[in-house]
C-alpha cells in the first residue's frame, strides 16, 4: 500500500511539474506584444524573452540528466523546483529587459533540473507494464500545460498584466515542492561514476553559439557562429568518447538504432510544431485584432486535444508497437502544418480552430509514443540521460523552431515593431514559416518510421 502511496505522489508531481514547465512556455507567448508594448521592443527581441528561457533549458537539461544520474533524480528535482520558485518571482518583478531575460534563462535552468528528472523518476517507479501509461499522464500534463497557457495566460494579462502570469506560475511550484516531500526513496544507479564537468562546459557554448548564430541570420556573421557552435558539437561528441564517465555515452546512440532514431523523430517533430503557437498568437492579436484572452481561447483548441489523447496514445503504446502509432501521428501533424501554409487575412475562425484539432491529434499519438520508445530501449542507470535527452531533443527543437521563424522574420519584415504598415510581410513570414515546418515534419514521418520495431527491447529491458 505504501508503495502505490509513493507511486501516486510521483505520479502527482511529475505530472505537476510538467504541467507548470510548459505553462510558462506557452502563456508567455500570449502576452508577447503587451510585453512589447511596456518595454517598447522589436520582433525579434521579443522573440528572445521566448528563446532565452528555452537554450538555457536545453543547456542545462543533459548535464542535470547525469547529475541526477549520480547523485539523485529526487534531489536534482527538488533543486530544480526550487530554482524556479525563485526565478518566476523575479520575473513577474522585473522592470528592465535585462532583468527579464535574466530571469528567463534562470527559469530555463530550473526546469531544465526538473524535465531532465521527473520523466526519469517515472520510470524508475513504474514497471515496464504500467511505464507507457504512467508517461501518457506526464505528457498528458505537458498538453494541458500547453493548452491552459494561452487560454489562462490570456485572462491574466488581459486582466491582472502579464506579470500574473509568474506569479501564478510561483504559486504552483510552492505546491510542487510541498508534495515532494512526501516521496520517499531516491534513484541513483551511476552513483559511483564521475561528472564530465568539461564535457558539459564544451556542450553548452556549442548550443549557445548555434541559437545565437540563427537569431542574427542573415547576416554573415550569423553563419560564423553557426559553423563555430557545431564545430563546439562535434569537439564534444569526440570527448565523449575518450572520457572514462562520459556526459553521454556515445554507445547509447552508435548501438541501439531505436533510440537514436526515436530522438531524431522528436526533434524534428518538435522543430515542425512549436513555433504555431508564437505564430498563431501574434496573427490572431495582429491580423484578427483579437485580445489576448480571445486569442488564447482559440488556441486551447490544439494543446486540449493533446492532453485528452495522449494517456490513450501511451496507453496503445504498451500493447501495439509505438513505431506504428508515432509515425502516423507525424503524418497527421505534417497535414495540419501544410494546411496552415495557406493562412491568409479572411481564414476563418473555425477553419483555424479544426486545424488545430488535427494538429492537436497528431501531435498525441506521437508524442507519448515516442518517449516510450526512448525510455524503454536503455539500462536503468541510463534513465537520467534518456529523460534529459528527451527534454534537449525537445527544446533544441523548440529553439530551432523559433529560430527559423525569426530569420523569416528577419528577411521578410526585418527589425521593426509588428505595425498595420508591415502586417502584408508579416502574412508572408507566417505563411513561409509554415511552409518549411510541413517540409520538417514530412522528413520526420521517414525518420520515425526507421526506427524500426522496438517491442521486442520493450519486453527485454
Amino acid at each position: 500500500m505504501e508503495e502505490g502511496h509513493n507511486k501516486q505522489y510521483i505520479l502527482f508531481v511529475a505530472s505537476l511539474a510538467s504541467f507548470i514547465t510548459a505553462f510558462m512556455g506557452s502563456s508567455v507567448n500570449i502576452a508577447l506584444p503587451a510585453l512589447s508594448k511596456e518595454f517598447n521592443i522589436d520582433a525579434v527581441m521579443l522573440s528572445w524573452i521566448s528563446t532565452s528561457y528555452l537554450l538555457a533549458a536545453a543547456i542545462s537539461l543533459v548535464p542535470s540528466g547525469r547529475l541526477a544520474d549520480l547523485y539523485g533524480r529526487k534531489k536534482i528535482f527538488s533543486y530544480g523546483i526550487i530554482i524556479f520558485i525563485i526565478a518566476s518571482l523575479s520575473t513577474g518583478l522585473s522592470n528592465s529587459i535585462p532583468l527579464l531575460l535574466f530571469s528567463r534563462i534562470l527559469t530555463g535552468i530550473g526546469v531544465g533540473m526538473i524535465f531532465s528528472t521527473s520523466v526519469a523518476i517515472v520510470t524508475s517507479a513504474f514497471p515496464i507494464s504500467e511505464r507507457g501509461k504512467a508517461i501518457g499522464f506526464t505528457v498528458s500534463a505537458v498538453y494541458l500545460g500547453l493548452s491552459m497557457g494561452p487560454f489562462l495566460g490570456g485572462i491574466l494579462t488581459q486582466n491582472l498584466g502579464w506579470r500574473s502570469i509568474f506569479f501564478s506560475s510561483l504559486l504552483m511550484g510552492i505546491i510542487t515542492a510541498f508534495v515532494t516531500v512526501f516521496i520517499k526513496g531516491e534513484w541513483a544507479e551511476a552513483r559511483n561514476e564521475k561528472m564530465d564537468y568539461i564535457g558539459a562546459l564544451i556542450y553548452g557554448l556549442g548550443l549557445t553559439l548555434v541559437v545565437y548564430g540563427f537569431s542574427i541570420l542573415p547576416l554573415i556573421e550569423g553563419l560564423v557562429f553557426i559553423v563555430f557552435g557545431i564545430l563546439f558539437i562535434l569537439i564534444f561528441a569526440y570527448w565523449e568518447t575518450r572520457f572514462n564517465s562520459p556526459l553521454i555515452n556515445m554507445k547509447i546512440f552508435s548501438n541501439n538504432k531505436g533510440f537514436t532514431f526515436s530522438n531524431m523523430a522528436a526533434l524534428i517533430h518538435y522543430s515542425a510544431t512549436f513555433g504555431i503557437t508564437f505564430l498563431l498568437s501574434l496573427y490572431l492579436q495582429y491580423i484578427k485584432e483579437l485580445g489576448p484572452q480571445k486569442a488564447g481561447l482559440i488556441l486551447l483548441s490544439q494543446p486540449l486535444i493533446m492532453a485528452i489523447f495522449s494517456p490513450f496514445a501511451g496507453r496503445m503504446s504498451d500493447r501495439i508497437e509505438p513505431r506504428v502509432i508515432a509515425t502516423t501521428g507525424m503524418g497527421i501533424t505534417f497535414l495540419g502544418l501544410l494546411i496552415f501554409s495557406f493562412l491568409g487575412k479572411e481564414t476563418s475562425l473555425i477553419f483555424i480552430v479544426i486545424n488545430c484539432i488535427i494538429i492537436g491529434f497528431g501531435y498525441a499519438l506521437f508524442s507519448s509514443p515516442n518517449m516510450n520508445s526512448i525510455m524503454s530501449s536503455v539500462e536503468k542507470k541510463f534513465y537520467g540521460i534518456a529523460s534529459a535527452m528527451v527534454g534537449t531533443m525537445r527544446l533544441i527543437g523548440q529553439m530551432l523552431s523559433m529560430a527559423i521563424a525569426m530569420v523569416v522574420f528577419a528577411i521578410v519584415i526585418g527589425r521593426v515593431e509588428i505595425t498595420p504598415e508591415y502586417y502584408a510581410n508579416f502574412l508572408s513570414a507566417v505563411k513561409i514559416s509554415f511552409i518549411i515546418f510541413s517540409v520538417l515534419a514530412f522528413i520526420g514521418i521517414f525518420a520515425s518510421y526507421y526506427r524500426g520495431n522496438i517491442r521486442n527491447d520493450i519486453k527485454s529491458n
